[in-house]
């Protein structure tokens, strides 16, 4: 059963009544329209419309500050949005703890830092959100845990703690734990900016594996690379807007802005 089955219909949203189905007959995994967001007097996120489709891998870029984390940790209510729409796989996300509970169990997320518990194994990492959110035995747990860490490379290291562990190992179980509760999207916002160069390869390649089986991904970056060879698409912020949406051959090659011609220019220098 998934999130949205748990729910009355009320709380579920219609995607073919907002008119967003494509060409292909598929319908956005998420929407959002006309997305606001204020810190005090600043706007941050401004008028934001986008969708998000099944399988696909969107990558964000942007100056700092050009409010591309803030919209990407609104997309499981990290960060609450003022006005507009955010749906999630048909739940309209919004101040409803059960709108937001049900949302959070489909939404995976990997954060700059780790946030892994100091005080658990890898192994106890990755098996917590299962046992606790989806009341899986600690065998099952375990079991789907070692799967996922031998996917990411670590199955030797899953009795280790992480202070045992190098920053790129730190990120590759933050994945495994994030993947353990099986969601239907993941987000990664700055994965890789925590870590020093020889470390960035590791969780790239990771990265690279996940967005090969399927995965849908949103994926707030400043590894230009890595959204030349493995986006499907490219949004570009700029001031809390989107400037600019596009495949990557076309973003990389062809962008007719200034703005963003300029942007690429600063990352390859």
């Amino acid at each position: 059963m998934s999130a949205i089955d748990t729910l009355p219909a009320a709380a579920v949203a219609s995607d073919a009544s907002a008119g967003q189905v494509r060409a292909d007959g598929r319908s956005p995994l998420i929407i959002a329209d006309k997305v606001n967001k204020h810190f005090g007097h600043f706007h941050v996120i401004k008028e934001v419309s986008t969708n998000f489709y099944q399988g696909e891998v969107t990558v964000i870029v942007g100056a700092s500050g050009s409010g591309k984390s803030t919209f990407l940790r609104m997309l499981n209510r990290l960060e609450t949005h003022d006005s507009g729409r955010i749906v999630i796989d048909g739940i309209e996300l919004n101040a409803d703890l059960k709108h937001i509970d049900a949302v959070r169990r489909e939404v995976g997320m990997v954060f700059q830092s780790f946030n892994l518990f100091p005080h658990l194994t890898v192994l106890d990492n990755v098996t917590l959100a299962p046992r606790r959110l989806r009341n899986v035995t600690r065998a099952q747990a375990e079991e789907a845990a070692r799967i996922l860490l031998a996917k990411v490379g670590l199955a030797e290291h899953a009795h280790k703690y992480p202070h045992q562990i190098s920053g790129g190992q730190a990120q590759r179980v933050a994945i495994a734990r994030a993947l353990a509760m099986q969601p239907k999207v993941m987000l990664f916002d700055e994965p890789t900016s925590a870590l020093d160069p020889e470390m960035i390869k590791e969780v790239l390649d990771v990265m690279k594996d996940l967005a090969r089986s399927g995965m849908t991904m949103i994926v707030v970056t400043h590894e230009m690379g890595f959204a030349r060879d493995v986006a499907d698409r490219v949004i570009f912020f700029e001031k809390g807007q989107i400037l600019e949406e596009a495949p990557p051959a076309e973003f990389f090659s062809n962008c007719r802005n200034e703005r963003i011609r300029a942007f690429l220019g600063q990352i390859a220098n």
